[in-house]
């Protein structure tokens, strides 16, 4: 390794050193989340996307306002349907969201987001970014919650992965030292992890779950994961009702497929990289990543959608009516809770228990030989009449 090697490879690690904490100085200065209880009206934007997207939002928006009928009424909560987050609008503008979609957005407290198609290799779109990854960057939507369920199993955990930092945070900005030396590298800063830790520690209490675990490899990644480690200790001591308890991420995904054991677990935090790997093991247990809703939150936007995606071969032969709205329904119980309306957030979480794990009246199967979207809708609020 020669002298210019090593200078330019440490200009490159110094210029990335100054991003890094210009990037934490900003966080500093956002101050605490958004206090909904204190705003006269909350905004919520619906996002139909593309696909299957403005079928099973349409619905779950159509739920949405049916558990929020009074806030509505009262003008405490208002509806604000934004249509140009398409493929075809996003292709034309030439970018991941337009200028005047994402002013809309920003004009909203809360997104309901239906799926979104990310164009690839061989479509006739132009190569823009996904519109998910470029709203979690324009919102600083820093927290990706994804709660998995399965009754029958004894589970119900929630996982809360840091979204812009850990191993993430600079993934395309790796220095090849040399052609046998490259090196990434991992980021984790006081107030990003401080602010993912409160959002778990503050939905295990809302949500009256006992037990936070914090999921590391802090035993070998000594100072960044040692240090999300702590700070997330620190933290959790300001919640001494809530139990804490620390895996190592290796041992944590055997103890998932641990009969015994993974019944003791409630809600998760965890790194980057760690969060994308175990969420994905973990919804495998309700049915695979297309079962499950999940939410992008920051301090002053928060962004609640399907983890699938849009399922365009249903479009083309004409199975769109049999979508299935549950990923998005269970989105919308996370949106409820996370703007304080959690009494009817428990009423939707139950009665989706009730009509996908226990009654099953109607079955969505994505074709005709299962019930179509609005019927499924039409049982959900059904079923939640007959919940007090």
């Amino acid at each position: 390794m020669t002298e210019i090697e090593i200078k330019n490879a440490v200009k490159s690690f110094e210029l990335l050193i100054k991003e890094q904490s210009d990037r934490s100085d900003e966080i500093k200065q956002q101050g605490g989340f958004i206090d909904y209880s204190k705003l006269d009206k909350i905004i919520v934007g619906v996002c139909g996307g593309d696909g299957i997207g403005p079928i099973i939002t349409k619905e779950a928006a159509r739920v949405l306002k049916y558990m929020l009928g009074d806030d509505t009424a009262a003008g405490r909560v208002e509806f604000r349907f934004i249509d140009g987050l398409t493929i075809e609008n996003r292709a034309a503008a030439n970018t991941a969201i337009p200028n005047d979609v994402l002013e809309e957005i920003k004009a909203c407290h809360v997104i309901l987001k239906g799926p979104t198609t990310t164009p690839q290799a061989g479509d006739p779109w132009p190569n823009i970014e996904s519109a998910n990854v470029a709203m979690r960057k324009a919102l600083d939507l820093f927290a990706n919650l994804r709660p998995v369920k399965v009754p029958s199993e004894g589970i119900d955990w929630t996982f809360f992965r840091e979204n812009t930092e850990g191993a993430y945070a600079v993934g395309s900005k790796g220095i090849n030292v040399t052609d046998d030396l490259a090196v990434d590298f991992v980021v984790t800063t006081t107030e990003g992890t401080r602010r993912i830790a409160s959002l778990a520690y503050d939905y295990a209490r809302r949500n009256s779950k006992g037990k936070v675990s914090i999921v590391t490899k802090a035993n070998v990644i000594k100072t960044t994961d040692g240090k999300f480690l702590r700070i997330c200790k620190e933290i959790g001591s300001e919640y001494p009702d809530i139990v804490t308890d620390e895996w190592y991420i290796d041992i944590m995904t055997a103890k998932l497929i641990d009969q015994k054991r993974r019944r003791d677990f409630k809600v998760f935090v965890l790194p980057n990289l760690y969060g994308d790997i175990i969420t994905d093991e973990a919804a495998e247990f309700q049915g695979g990543v297309g079962t499950a809703g999940s939410a992008n939150i920051g301090k002053r936007y928060a962004m609640f959608e399907a983890i699938h995606g849009s399922a365009p071969r249903m479009i083309r032969e004409g199975r769109g009516k049999y979508a299935d709205p549950c990923s998005m329904l269970r989105a919308t119980v996370m949106l409820l809770s996370h703007i304080g309306r959690q009494k009817e957030a428990e009423r939707l979480e139950r009665a989706l228990d009730i009509c996908m794990f226990e009654e099953k009246k109607l079955v969505i199967t994505g074709r005709s030989d299962g019930c179509e979207c609005g019927e499924f809708g039409d049982y959900v609020m059904e079923t939640v009449k007959s919940i007090l």
